[in-house]
């Protein structure tokens, strides 16, 4: 009787920074303990050994940046069976998307002697803004056992168990003192997806918004407090506009005039 086959793992690379990456490879000793429930097929920040695919599974990591990418996240898509995007740039624009509130073409010829040779589009997008994605896995980087849950839920044909709710859960559960309340320092965590386990909170900093915003975020509400804790117009655009900034700007023009004044 032949051997079962065993399902492919590709790992892909757009405009990031690499950490999504390198949180998978900092699971170590979880690596090895899945290492015979899955065949890493492509993953060019650990090996060389490339397998053509089709894959059973892709992570992406980055955002779209160039037209090269554009067309890269479509031939990625039809290779890979189940997609799932990893980390703020691949599912929000990541931070680079900051190029979207200005003219890229200024920047880039105050940035480089030749801005000729610069092929970059207007705006930093998701992966999701231009193929079918499974699964979006947040964080600015992804949260390890995130991460292994996903794989995991793939392997058991299930799918994952990611919470949705806030990081003010997470305050509540690891009993950090809420920092807002209790300092009166801005903090996003009302509005932003769980999964860091509070640490900016934690340390008595307010949450920066690593994980975009949760499913049902209730920005106006955040608003007021943020106008209570001294904070105008352009300090909470500058809030917002960090790891995150596309998804949170999305979020924000529905209360545009309350940000603005």
């Amino acid at each position: 009787m032949s051997e079962p086959s065993v399902p492919t793992l590709a790992v892909f690379k757009l405009a990031s920074c690499d950490g999504c990456q390198l949180t998978l490879l900092d699971c170590e000793d979880e690596l090895l303990a899945l290492a015979g429930r899955v065949r890493i097929a492509h993953f060019l920040e650990a090996s060389s050994a490339v397998e053509p695919g089709p894959y059973d599974l892709g992570l992406v990591e980055g955002s779209v940046t160039t037209a090269a990418d554009a067309e890269r996240v479509g031939e990625i898509r039809a290779r890979c069976r189940v997609l799932v995007t990893i980390g703020a740039c691949a599912t929000a624009g990541g931070i680079q998307a900051l190029r979207n509130f200005a003219d890229v073409e200024e920047f880039t010829r105050a940035v480089y002697a030749r801005p000729d040779y610069i092929d970059a589009l207007a705006d930093s997008t998701p992966v999701s803004a231009h193929v079918d994605v499974d699964f979006e896995l947040r964080g600015c980087p992804i949260d390890r056992r995130q991460l292994l849950e996903v794989v995991t839920a793939f392997l058991a044909g299930r799918r994952p168990d990611v919470p949705d709710h806030s990081v003010c859960f997470e305050c509540k559960r690891r009993g950090a003192v809420c920092v807002t309340v209790a300092r009166g320092v801005p903090c996003l965590g009302p509005v932003t997806h769980a999964g860091c386990g509070a640490i900016c909170p934690a340390y008595g900093r307010g949450c920066y918004g690593c994980f975009g915003p949760s499913a049902s975020p209730n920005l106006r509400a955040l608003l007021g407090l943020l106008r209570r804790d001294g904070l105008d117009g352009r300090d909470v655009a500058r809030l917002l506009r960090t790891f995150n900034a596309a998804a949170f700007d999305r979020l924000a023009k529905d209360h545009d005039e309350e940000v603005r004044t």
